[in-house]
């Protein structure tokens, strides 16, 4: 068996200031996404946990401490259930205004930060190969992770290590939605989804106390040049689409998205 793996490296060598993702087939017929780094090569799974390993049985830690949880909510114990069960859905989150019995100590969180972090480098390496979808789909289990962290936690330390993450996980998710829109030839709800961005990170900011950070946050800044790169493609009736969705948007009395869209209306061209 040849353990060097000089050849391996020469033949795929390391490009500075970018990130250099590759889609191969491993042994088992089974597709591998491979990040090639300054110091070698990170392999990973395209579903599941990225390292393949599924922790106390569980398909993640995530659904583990989730599974825990909802055995605290019902009263049966600190204990998780015997058997495995997927507890929530991509798209969920935990809620409630009074948390359970906060039960993640110092090394549940250290954990979750580093199954956090595996899920991160995949994200990336599925934006850079455009499958928008495996991208939504790993951001919203990340926000997953924060959430938990945030309201579960025993520590305040470990209560907010991963909120200053949030902004970014939630611009990358935005700009995965609207990507797999432009993807699908769908303009108007690649639109959709930068707004509902935009909206989503000015309620985070004024929601921790700190509206004027929206502005000047380079994940807002991303999304917005993104929507400036498509405006050129709308057509000219996007204008009359916008004054719809304003007035929808005052008529609910949702402010920060009149705000938006408002803005959104001076970038436009005038017609004719």
């Amino acid at each position: 068996m040849k353990q060097d793996l000089s050849q391996l490296l020469t033949d795929w060598p390391f490009v500075p200031g970018q990130l250099n993702v590759r889609m191969i087939v491993g042994q088992d017929g089974e597709p591998r996404i491979q990040i090639r780094l300054d110091l070698g090569i990170l392999q990973l799974l395209t579903r599941g946990r990225p390292d393949g390993t599924r922790p106390q049985g569980y398909p993640s830690l995530l659904e583990f401490y989730e599974a825990k949880l909802a055995a605290l909510e019902a009263g049966s114990g600190a204990e998780a259930p015997d058997e495995p069960e997927t507890a929530g859905g991509d798209g969920a989150t935990q809620s409630g205004d009074a948390p359970a019995q906060r039960f993640l100590d110092e090394d549940d969180c250290k954990s979750l930060r580093e199954e956090m972090a595996q899920y991160y480098h995949r994200f990336m390496a599925l934006l850079a190969l455009e499958d928008y979808e495996g991208v939504v789909r790993d951001t919203t289990r990340n926000l997953r992770v924060i959430d938990l962290c945030e309201q579960y936690a025993i520590a305040e330390n470990d209560r907010s290590a991963l909120e200053p993450y949030r902004p970014y996980v939630m611009m990358v998710r935005a700009r995965a939605l609207a990507g797999q829109a432009l993807k699908d030839n769908e303009p108007k709800a690649a639109l959709l989804a930068i707004d509902e961005g935009l909206t989503a990170l000015k309620g985070y900011f004024a929601e921790v106390g700190e509206p004027d950070a929206f502005d000047s946050s380079s994940e807002v800044g991303m999304l917005r040049s993104m929507r400036d790169a498509l405006v050129p493609k709308l057509p000219v009736s996007q204008k009359a689409e916008l004054r719809r969705r304003l007035q929808a948007a005052l008529e609910r009395e949702n402010y920060e998205l009149a705000a938006i869209l408002r803005d959104e209306l001076r970038l436009l061209p005038e017609d004719g």
